[in-house]
């Protein structure tokens, strides 16, 4: 395994209608390029759970009070663990629209479940002859056993084959954050009028905030491929994740951890890899072998204290689970990265701390692209 520590060069930008674009400049923030394999295994024990199985394709995790949680499967169910025992019957069945990466993806609970039963939905949809993606609110019945649909609080995303991106998370200001992907139209994540390649900034009720970065319009971060994982390290701080290219113009893997913050542009398609421009957020980690990420998370929990702070990135492709942790006095470069679990549970996707204050991993081996066996999918927890 060989790792360089990049300065990246010099680039020439190019102007285009609707892009945040600059002029070239040098000395963008360290950045280390993995050139091949994926990290240093790691060292620290660990202990790995299987909380529940039987599930197929799980995408997203909705923790709500009480212990209970919902699950979403990529064909179109939520379903119900309790006692993280998987329910028979879903609690909502999802009609989706034709999509090999899309379907149901991300779910996220509303912060006042407690009162309102309220949770959302990233759903790939059939919309007048056409696939879109779109946000839906849903009502969970007091017993936990059914839910209603609400409504669309966010629709007219595109949705393609490929880069649909899904994952929602409530941010520490209240607020719902809605990755999305380019929707394989590379020049999209550039254009701020359009929702496509982007982190979304939304009121709970669908509304566009007025302190979002560019007035009247939903985007909170330009320049994304097909983000799966992102959380905050502070009320100002994002770590997010990114799939590299798989082709488009001539670029393949180069898998992206960023350190974002209000208003930046991850810089796709103008760059990638190490590379740097004005204006531009260069990565903090790339790997030039696709790996590509699935959920992250920050780890929060006390079990395991060398991962306290660190970002948890559960891979797809790579089939491991990745820390790594961050300079205390240059928050943005990247101190120490280490590989676990490879090759043990398969492919792994949605990663998020739990109420315990363990680390909950979903592998997506019923995908098409692993080996589903007869337990189909597991939920995990991490512990020492």
């Amino acid at each position: 395994m060989r790792t360089r520590l990049l300065i990246p060069p010099l680039l020439l930008l190019t102007a285009c209608s609707g892009c945040r674009t600059g002029i070239p400049q040098r000395g963008a923030p360290d950045c280390i390029l993995v050139e091949d394999d994926f990290g240093p295994q790691a060292s620290a024990p660990l202990t790995v759970d299987v909380v529940a199985e039987g599930l197929e394709v799980p995408w997203g995790i909705a923790w709500l009070p009480g212990g209970d949680a919902l699950v979403t499967e990529r064909p179109g169910r939520v379903r119900l663990l309790r006692g993280f025992a998987l329910q028979p019957t879903p609690v909502a069945t999802v009609a989706i629209g034709d999509s090999a990466e899309g379907g149901l993806l991300g779910i996220a609970a509303h912060p006042d479940f407690a009162n309102n039963r309220q949770f959302y939905l990233y759903v790939t949809h059939e919309e007048g002859g056409e696939t879109k993606n779109r946000v839906e609110r849903w009502v969970l019945s007091e017993d936990h056993a059914s839910a209603t649909f609400e409504r669309v609080i966010f629709g007219g995303i595109e949705a393609a084959t490929y880069h649909n991106g899904g994952r929602l998370r409530f941010g520490p200001d209240g607020m719902l954050y809605v990755g999305t992907g380019d929707a394989r139209d590379p020049d999209r994540a550039q254009d701020v009028n359009v929702p496509e390649g982007k982190l979304l900034r939304l009121t709970p009720e669908g509304d566009i905030p007025s302190d979002n970065p560019f007035p009247g319009k939903p985007a909170f971060l330009l320049g994304v491929r097909n983000t799966q994982g992102f959380d905050w390290k502070d009320a100002d701080t994002l770590y997010f994740t990114d799939h590299g290219p798989s082709g488009e113009r001539l670029r393949r893997g180069h898998d992206e951890v960023n350190v974002a913050r209000k208003g930046d542009n991850l810089g796709w398609p103008t760059i990638y890899r190490c590379e740097s421009g004005e204006g531009l957020v260069t990565p903090s980690l790339t790997w030039e072998t696709a790996s590509p990420p699935g959920g992250a998370a920050i780890y929060t929990g006390d079990a395991i204290p060398e991962w306290k702070g660190s970002l948890l990135i559960g891979s797809l492709g790579s089939r491991h689970l990745h820390r790594v942790a961050f300079s205390p006095e240059n928050p943005s470069q990247v101190a120490q990265h280490e590989v676990y679990l490879r090759d043990t549970y398969g492919r792994l996707r949605e990663t998020l701390m739990g109420p315990d204050g363990h680390l909950y991993v979903t592998t997506s081996n019923c995908d098409g692209r692993g080996d589903c066996t007869a337990r189909k999918d597991l939920l995990l927890r991490v512990r020492r």
